[in-house]
């Protein structure tokens, strides 16, 4: 998971922790990119809009070397096009619901838990 918002990170790591998935989280696009290399996840939550890394470089970046599912969220449902041209799996608006969430990482995921 990837959000530059310590309290995001939190919350929605505690709330997918709960749900039975082990979470890695990242403050910000560079931060990323390096995890994603060493920790190679199943999926990845992206935030668009960090800084000074933003979410849609890191997409840009993930997708020359990676595959992985990428689920882009933003407050701003605007980036959702840009986001899924390049390349992201889906796309949420924050605030979004928990149980949504679950719902698209268990989509982008094939239906496995």
């Amino acid at each position: 998971m990837v959000d530059d918002e310590p309290r995001i990170l939190r919350f929605v790591s505690a709330r997918l922790r709960l749900s039975g998935y082990d979470v890695v989280t990242a403050g910000g696009g560079e931060e990323a990119l390096s995890l994603v290399d060493s920790a190679r996840p199943d999926v990845v939550l992206l935030d668009i809009f960090m800084a000074p890394v933003g979410g849609l470089e890191v997409l840009k970046r993930l997708r020359v070397s990676s595959d992985t599912p990428v689920i882009a969220v933003s407050a701003h449902a605007s980036s959702a096009g840009e986001a899924l041209t390049l390349g992201a799996n889906a796309f949420l608006a924050k605030p979004f619901d928990p149980e949504e969430l679950l719902k698209e990482i268990r989509a982008v995921l094939g239906g496995a838990d």
